[in-house]
């Protein structure tokens, strides 16, 4: 996708922001502050020191701040993908610039993704250009069943460091024929998950001939058990989706269910339980035999009946990296088009994935616009729902950050190049 310059306003806007130590004031924005289900008109933001001092219709800008006049366009706060793998792999076909698993039976659950997070890749560039503040690193299937590592949310500022909070999350992957060769049987995954479990109860370390886990993965499925993170588990089939759901109840864990092709059809019972999912709202057709149930209203039976969805791996294994952000944006506009309430569509892209992965504190959730929130903000030319919509200002932690991707240098390289002549 090349993305062409937009708007000359857009340009200017983004000239005129400040360093954070200055204050700013964003007048007349159409504010979707995610505390109420409709947006504040001609709203004014007012931001000091990297955080939210106030949002108020009509006020006036405060003595010497910097203005940034919004003009009635749209503002969010920033999109987080609840599920990707930006900044630990540049090409998904050139080894060296894959960082996803670890090999060997050296590191299962205790593999730490954070590490490799590589800001300067250049999808993090064209992901914050479509609007993205953040997002879930996670990591891919290990060699040690049933678990992947630990996962890092990311916060997409300038530079090479990207890192937010490390090891936020156990993943585990059950089915999708991750685990051929160590455990090819479902059965098997789940008997090893629940062995793991049980030998990381015992105090002291687990006996070391015969033991599922080695001595550095027991210290990272304890905070499982611990309430510390949740264990996140990555599968689509009901049957499995069921009995994550007891596992939940029988070692009173968090668990979060990420991808959920199936999810819909156990949706009264994971909103009873409080398990959220993670899901593609693009997903419509089935690409394995566990997702077969795929459909595309999945997002709006589990919102309606209660439970916390956010959006990740949007548009599939590419998507969910290659373009992370509009992918996300365009699968949102798709889940309300298909019944989804515009509000829950927008949360399941701000305040639930950080609520989901960081957990919530007192005050106003994380993610929201209001006073003493940290200040990711994006500016929108339009509906941010709608994948032709550009970011044209973005703050991350109360800073201006870049909107320039790869794709807009490349543009500008060539849009003036001379076209050859047409020879008759």
């Amino acid at each position: 996708m090349i993305r062409l310059p937009f708007l000359f306003a857009g340009a200017a806007l983004i000239a005129a922001l400040p360093a954070a130590a200055q204050p700013i004031a964003i007048i007349h924005a159409k504010t979707w502050t995610m505390q109420s289900a409709a947006p504040l008109d001609d709203a004014t933001i007012v931001i000091d020191h990297g955080r939210i001092v106030s949002v108020r219709a009509g006020a006036p800008a405060p003595v010497g701040a910097t203005v940034i006049d919004a003009a009635g366009r749209i503002v969010t706060p920033g999109v987080m993908n609840g599920a990707t793998q930006i900044g630990l792999t540049e090409v998904s076909s050139a080894d060296d610039t894959r960082d996803t698993a670890a090999t060997g039976e050296a590191f299962g659950a205790s593999f730490d993704v954070s590490p490799a997070l590589n800001g300067n890749s250049a999808l993090v560039d064209l992901a914050r250009a479509d609007g993205m503040t953040r997002g879930l690193s996670y990591p891919s299937a290990s060699e040690v069943a049933p678990f992947s590592g630990e996962a890092a949310t990311i916060r997409l500022r300038d530079g090479a460091d990207i890192l937010d909070k490390p090891r936020v999350a156990l993943f585990a992957v059950i089915g999708g024929n991750a685990w051929r060769k160590a455990a090819a049987s479902r059965a098997a995954q789940w008997n090893l998950l629940r062995a793991a479990l049980d030998e990381a109860k015992q105090p002291g370390s687990p006996p070391a001939e015969g033991a599922v886990l080695n001595h550095r993965d027991v210290v990272a499925v304890r905070q499982v058990l611990a309430g510390t993170i949740p264990l996140a588990i990555m599968t689509n089939r009901e049957s499995d989706i069921r009995a994550a759901i007891r596992l939940a109840g029988d070692y009173r864990i968090r668990v979060v269910i990420v991808s959920g092709a199936e999810a819909w059809r156990a949706a009264p019972e994971l909103a009873a339980a409080h398990i959220p999912v993670i899901l593609d709202p693009v997903a419509n057709l089935p690409n394995t035999f566990d997702q077969l149930g795929t459909r595309q209203d999945n997002a709006v039976i589990l919102a309606r009946a209660g439970v916390t969805i956010a959006f990740g791996r949007a548009g599939g294994v590419l998507e969910e990296n290659y373009n992370a952000g509009i992918a996300m944006r365009e699968g949102a506009g798709i889940a309300v088009s298909n019944g989804l309430p515009y509000f829950e569509a927008l949360k399941a892209m701000t305040v639930n994935p950080l609520a989901i992965w960081r957990g919530t504190g007192p005050g106003a959730p994380a993610g929201t616009i209001a006073p003493g929130q940290d200040t990711d903000l994006v500016v929108w030319d339009g509906d941010p729902l709608e994948p032709s919509t550009n970011a044209v200002a973005m703050l991350v932690e109360g800073r201006q950050v870049s909107l320039d991707s790869r794709q807009d240098a490349l543009a500008r390289r060539y849009r003036d190049v001379a076209t050859p002549p047409v020879q008759p």
